[in-house]
């Protein structure tokens, strides 16, 4: 039997947890013991109550919560305080920024076996697991959301008897998970809209959603092993930047999506590409934590430069923390029963599995993914 811990998150801007009443009851079911830390659900719309139905313990505070536990739960990396308060060997998941956070050798240090989940593989039998998926997913509708609530005008087109309001023009910049699920939500939503990708794969995709394809011909390959963008040639970017800068100045509403793994966001817009924007356009840039596609966002601050407002949340899935949450939570639930046995709740950690392997950070007191840190910008 594990006993399995879920504190209250503290990060800024953070509102969701990384447990739900319906994954703590399939823990239980498995033999294992589950404590939530008073109101670690509350801004994600689950009551203790409810996780107390479910049948988990209620602690009031962090350490009181971890105390004694074999597996903790987050959603976001361990603090310093956090950290010197687990027991050696406890079994700690989250999101970990690898590639930023300075204290991954100190997990190690502590003795502590983490995880980083978004470093599970991205193959077909890691799908149920995939958090960069879910996260992303709700993060492009949400980010359409963000930029009506500053775009002041209709996004389908509207006719009446006063005259014809046209349909706003919409682009999208990265046609990943975010990404075509921002033009999935703008097209439903009445907008004409348009996307560019390097990734030529990525057409197929956003046409069968209805919208444009914008793209630069080119020779290279523009996407990794992993599935993921990589970056690009200077000949490459001098002709992106060509076309995306005439694309950008005729529309009304641009999300940014463009990120690639421990690098810093590519420049996709330019300050020079945002004068030239029609007065009242929205730019809504989700790429932020990591620089932002746009050198004049700004990380959780909404402003305008000249006639265009510049939305940059770090964190949208937060802002639908009952859907986030309930996504990621059994995203972490299908993983952690690689690892836990479904009769006794004993903890298993083989290393041979590939999806437990590409997630593991540290173990026995050894940092095990030294090249994070050697590959750091």
């Amino acid at each position: 039997m594990a006993i399995i811990a879920i504190p209250a998150e503290t990060a800024a801007h953070e509102t969701r947890v990384a447990a739900t009443p319906e994954t703590v009851k399939k823990y239980i079911a498995s033999g294992n013991q589950v404590r939530v830390q008073r109101g670690a659900g509350e801004h994600a719309s689950f009551t203790d109550a409810a996780f107390e139905a479910a049948g988990a313990s209620i602690a009031d505070d962090f350490a009181a919560t971890t105390s004694k536990a074999d597996i903790v739960l987050k959603v976001q990396p361990l603090n310093a305080e956090e950290m010197k308060q687990l027991q050696k060997d406890t079994v700690v998941a989250s999101l970990n920024a690898p590639f930023s956070n300075p204290l991954l050798e100190d997990y190690a240090k502590q003795g502590l076996t983490t995880f980083a989940m978004e470093m599970i593989p991205r193959t077909s039998r890691a799908q149920s697991m995939d958090v960069l998926s879910s996260q992303a997913n709700i993060g492009g509708y949400k980010a359409v959301l963000l930029a009506l609530e500053h775009y002041q005008k209709f996004m389908p087109m509207l006719m009446t008897a006063a005259g014809t309001v046209q349909p706003a023009k919409v682009l999208v910049m990265g046609a990943g998970v975010a990404g075509l699920q921002a033009i999935a939500t703008a097209r439903r939503l009445g907008a004409m809209v348009e996307a560019f990708d390097v990734r030529a794969a990525a057409k197929e995709q956003v046409e069968s959603l209805g919208a444009r394809f914008v793209e630069v011909a080119q020779a290279e390959d523009a996407e990794d092993a992993g599935g993921y963008a990589k970056e690009m040639s200077d000949e490459y970017k001098q002709k992106q930047a060509e076309l995306i800068a005439k694309h950008v100045a005729g529309a009304d509403i641009v999300i940014t999506t463009a990120l690639i793994p421990g690098r810093p966001a590519p420049v996709l817009i330019t300050a020079e590409m945002v004068a030239t924007m029609k007065q009242g356009a929205v730019i809504v840039d989700m790429a932020v934590e990591a620089g932002g596609n746009c050198p004049l966002s700004e990380k959780d601050a909404v402003w305008i430069k000249d006639g265009v407002t510049l939305v940059g949340v770090s964190n949208i899935p937060a802002l639908l923390a009952t859907d986030a949450s309930a996504l990621y939570a059994k995203n972490m639930l299908n993983f952690m029963a690689l690892m836990l046995d479904k009769e006794t709740g004993a903890i298993n950690i083989n290393r041979e599995d590939d999806i437990i392997e590409g997630a593991i950070l540290s173990m026995n007191g050894e940092f095990l993914k030294a090249d994070l840190l050697a590959g750091r910008v």
